[in-house]
């Protein structure tokens, strides 16, 4: 048995990375090209955001306090029991 060539990326039809994707641990270069180890085509993956198959990149959570009023808190608290 034979064993047959690898395909090239390009022949799969995948896009280049775009230039969010630089930093990412999924590319793979091949024939002085980039391309995406995960998916087809990496700029949709951007449109709406970060890529969820970024490896670079963290989606940034935000936290917001919210200030209690202690008097009121403290009527809450004595109407309760």
């Amino acid at each position: 048995m034979q064993k047959e060539a690898a395909v090239s990326y390009k022949e799969r039809n995948f896009k280049p990375v775009v230039e969010k994707c630089d930093g990412c641990e999924r590319i793979v270069e091949e024939a002085e090209n980039k391309f995406c180890q995960s998916y087809l085509n990496p700029g949709a993956k951007w449109r709406l955001g970060i890529c969820n198959f970024a490896t670079h990149a963290k989606p940034e959570i935000t936290i917001t306090k919210i200030r209690v009023n202690p008097l009121k808190a403290a009527k809450r608290a004595s109407k309760g029991k």
